[in-house]
């Protein structure tokens, strides 16, 4: 069995978009302070919001459409490994552009999404709290990162080792 085409999409959107927010916001944090690096700042919180809305339609998704069975043959703790590693995948996907949207909010940095819509700040500007919000988004990201690259090596581990056809499942087109 394999996952719908609707999940398939937003998985491979999600993980496009994830994996060109890590990069971006690498490159973007060791830029000197200009109108460029603010107007890279905004094009990351518009990414972030973009795939929190993503992540919210993603887990109503597989709240309503069950994921095919693991493997029957699959050992019991890499079963238990793999519903953990998905269920942090979820959360840290809310919790770290929750943070970020948090930290600008403590900074006194209101999120407009595509510079149209303004979103209402989560806290009161307070400089003290937006850099703890800072500190807590970068070590979210880097453990998020961590988190990812397990993923992918169980998934390829699966594919090229186990030969379980579980990464085919998530593949497209075939």
């Amino acid at each position: 069995m394999r996952y719908t085409r609707t999940a398939m999409t937003l998985h491979w959107l999600i993980a496009l978009m994830l994996f060109g927010m890590f990069g971006f916001g690498l490159y973007m944090v060791e830029l000197p302070l200009s109108p460029q690096k603010l107007k890279f700042y905004s094009y990351h919180k518009w990414a972030g919001v973009t795939v929190f809305l993503l992540v919210l339609a993603r887990l109503a998704w597989r709240i309503t459409h069950r994921p095919p069975a693991l493997p029957a043959d699959m050992p019991g703790w890499q079963v238990t490994a793999a519903k953990a590693g998905h269920h942090l995948l979820y959360l840290l996907m809310v919790i770290v552009p929750l943070s970020g949207w948090l930290m600008s909010s403590a900074k006194g940095f209101q999120t407009v999404w595509f510079g149209v819509l303004p979103l209402p700040d989560l806290l009161a500007k307070d400089e003290a709290l937006g850099e703890a919000l800072l500190l807590t988004h970068r070590l979210l990201n880097w453990f998020f990162m961590l988190v990812v690259a397990g993923h992918v090596v169980a998934a390829l581990k699966h594919h090229f080792i186990d030969r379980d056809g579980l990464l085919s499942r998530m593949l497209p087109g075939r």
